[in-house]
């Protein structure tokens, strides 16, 4: 297992160790010690996942209460997946990292707290998700900043994106200055 720092702090890419053959493969996407060992979260709350359909953008999302992290991969598929740090301290806060997952591919995204998060479906196949949370959801301390944010320019690699009616409505960067969560 490696782990990479990435620019905004806290990032972390986890390139995982992936035994493979002409049957397939074979990778240990968790062990509590190695976690530990490299300094990252080893005691989750719980585990989700999600499937999303070609062309589907979501996001970004973030959790204040409880601030929470998430560790994601993906298991099928291919997404881009977006963090941005939205800590109102933070010398890197109002950047972006983006990164490419999928599921032939043996990585993992750490996003800590402080980081809101976002992905879009790559490619003609639906994209699964697995990702553990380090603390448990609570539908009235989350928030989101429009995927769209003419501030953040992240560039997406999705032309006319599908989003659910609730992230169209998502707040613009420059609210979430005046009145920051994190």
């Amino acid at each position: 297992m490696k782990v990479e720092d990435l620019p905004l702090k806290g990032l972390k890419l986890i390139t995982l160790d992936l035994f493979k053959d002409d049957r397939g493969f074979f990778v240990e996407r968790f062990h509590r010690k190695r976690f530990s060992d490299h300094g990252l979260p080893a005691d989750f709350f719980q585990d989700n996942f999600s499937r999303s359909i070609p062309g589907v953008l979501r996001g970004l999302h973030y959790q204040f209460d409880p601030p929470q992290g998430k560790l994601v991969g993906v298991t099928r598929g291919r997404i881009w997946d977006v963090a941005v740090d939205i800590r109102s301290g933070s010398p890197t806060f109002g950047q972006h990292f983006g990164v490419e997952l999928s599921g032939e591919t043996a990585l993992l995204f750490w996003i800590p707290a402080g980081f809101a998060h976002g992905f879009c479906v790559l490619g003609d196949e639906p994209a699964d998700l697995i990702y553990k949370v380090d603390h448990p959801y609570n539908s009235k301390g989350e928030n989101g900043i429009a995927w769209n944010d003419p501030d953040l320019k992240i560039s997406w690699p999705v032309q006319e994106p599908l989003v659910s009616p609730k992230d169209a409505q998502l707040i613009s960067f420059r609210s979430y200055r005046e009145a920051p969560s994190f």
